[in-house]
């Protein structure tokens, strides 16, 4: 931080801090502009590449089943053909012995056949779900690429309008706080800035009360605030505390705020 020839007074700074405090709020309502837009965006880009993968791992089973169509196809077939021949083989059998074991053979094939028919039944049915459901992510995957192109149309063209005066505004902003003299009050403003839901770190009176959080300010604190010779805090939000004068209000102003 630059070094200053001449110390501020504390009015200076004060006022120092509350010119500080309107570039931050315009930056900070540039941002508000935006909205969530940068958060839906995001989502919608997460969204997508869930759905993606998804779409993928659908399409890599949905592979692994048809293969175990025709792997069940060729058991199937080789169990056919291997009873083709055993019921050719035991017109020529010698003894009951052969023709038994031919039978049993028989019997083990068709158990074969009947079990691929089972797996086959089994992997048609879950090729004909994933094909839904590809079609369905497919149809929402559809409906988010349209939906992040648009958000991004928007959010593109609000940046655009609003990105000139935003970076005027932080090399305004970077400026004051070069030129400011007290870095433990700055970084005192941040924090309170920081912590303050609404993002005002330092506000004038208004009504009697803290412009910030509304508890009524003692008469005795508000002549203190108005004489400008020391830095007064709210005592329930921490809010730094100005006159309505310094920050360019009028009494009348500020009774009615």
């Amino acid at each position: 931080m630059a070094k200053q020839e001449k110390e501020l007074t504390v009015e200076e700074r004060l006022k120092a801090l509350y010119q500080l405090q309107t570039m931050l709020s315009d930056i900070d309502r540039i941002k508000t502009l935006r909205g969530e837009l940068p958060l839906e965006v995001q989502d919608l880009e997460d969204e997508i590449a869930g759905l993606e993968t998804r779409v993928e791992n659908y399409k890599v089973e949905q592979a692994e089943q048809k293969k175990e169509l025709k792997d069940q196809a060729k058991i199937k077939a080789d169990a056919e053909a291997k009873i083709a021949r055993y019921e050719k083989q035991q017109d020529d059998v010698r003894n009951n012995k052969e023709y038994e074991h031919l039978k049993k053979e028989i019997e083990y094939q068709q158990l074969n056949i009947e079990l691929a028919e089972k797996k086959t039944n089994e992997a048609t049915r879950t090729i004909e779900r994933l094909k839904e459901e590809i079609e369905r992510a497919d149809a929402t995957l559809k409906e988010s690429r349209k939906d992040l192109t648009d958000k991004r149309n928007e959010l593109d063209e609000i940046i655009a309008e609003t990105k000139q005066d935003e970076e005027k505004l932080r090399v305004k902003a970077k400026k004051l706080e070069d030129k400011f003299d007290d870095e433990r009050l700055l970084t005192a403003f941040k924090r309170i800035r920081k912590n303050a839901r609404n993002g005002l770190g330092i506000v004038y009176v208004q009504r009697n009360a803290c412009g910030g959080c509304f508890n009524r300010i003692p008469a005795q604190r508000q002549s203190e605030i108005k004489m400008r010779k020391k830095i007064i805090v709210c005592e329930y939000c921490g809010r730094i505390l100005v006159d309505p004068a310094l920050a360019g209000v009028s009494e009348e102003d500020a009774k009615n705020a």
